[in-house]
């Protein structure tokens, strides 16, 4: 009976391989079990990181969802790409929301040193690497620290965030996927995030290629109230295909496009 289980979770992890998703009830048909049992193995699964539990089954669960420093050494060229691409469309004199995050540290650390323009974050980390540019003026959100991200949430920040507008904000996710939709592993840092894209005139989702396909806890955004992704994952990517269906602006910012090689 142990080896039965055994070669369920072996199954199920390569039917989410192979597919990006396990509906419960046709793995049950498949196999002759029942579906109880299907949400047994999902649960455990779950338990160990290996799948994202979802209504009816279960999705890729997101890499990006690891400590702060962890996360720094996934993907690196991907997100310098992505933060490249966010980067450039920052004017001169826009007012920026930057959230926290791997990808969102390093769009700071790319804007031009010539450039003028006023970044508002709930980030430390982002405040210390803007405190040396010239001409960025800098607001820092206050409120309760959450060190798994780096980034200030909770009731106070929220309410500080309530009194700041800007032309752009980039949000970071941990996971993108048509069905789940915009998500990341934390209430409270989902409800700043948020609270952060209604103060922008136009929000951009930053979402290196290990994030797409996958699910995270906690729903962020719809589609409806972002203004694009920027993403490094290729176009044909079959994930990517079917979030522009969905009408969503994909602004690619692949690892070989001029940005990319820009930071080799």
């Amino acid at each position: 009976m142990w080896m039965l289980a055994a070669q369920r979770r072996t199954h199920l992890l390569q039917i989410l391989a192979e597919t990006g998703k396990i509906v419960a009830t046709d793995v049950a048909v498949d196999l002759g079990i029942s579906v109880d049992s299907i949400r047994r193995d999902l649960r455990d699964l779950a338990a160990e990181g290996l799948c994202q539990r979802v209504y009816g089954g279960a999705l890729p669960a997101s890499p990006a969802i690891v400590d702060y420093a962890a996360r720094q050494s996934v993907e690196p060229e991907g997100k310098r790409a992505v933060a490249a691409k966010a980067a450039s469309l920052v004017r001169p004199g826009a007012t920026l929301i930057l959230d926290g995050g791997t990808t969102a540290l390093a769009v700071a650390q790319l804007l031009p040193t010539e450039l003028e323009c006023t970044v508002i974050t709930n980030s430390p980390t982002i405040a210390s690497a803007l405190l040396q540019h010239p001409r960025a003026a800098l607001f820092m959100l206050g409120g309760r620290i959450f060190k798994h991200s780096a980034v200030t949430c909770g009731a106070a920040a929220v309410e500080a965030a309530q009194y700041v507008s800007a032309d752009l904000c980039f949000i970071g996710v941990t996971g993108v996927h048509p069905e789940a939709g915009l998500t990341t592993g934390d209430a409270e840092d989902a409800a700043m995030k948020r609270a952060l894209a209604a103060r922008a005139a136009e929000t951009y989702i930053l979402a290196s290629s290990e994030k797409i396909g996958t699910a995270s806890p906690y729903r962020v955004l719809p589609w409806s109230q972002i203004s694009g992704v920027i993403t490094d994952a290729s176009p044909a990517n079959a994930v990517i295909k079917e979030v522009a269906t969905r009408g969503v602006e994909i602004l690619s910012a692949g690892v070989n496009s001029l940005e990319g090689r820009a930071l080799k």
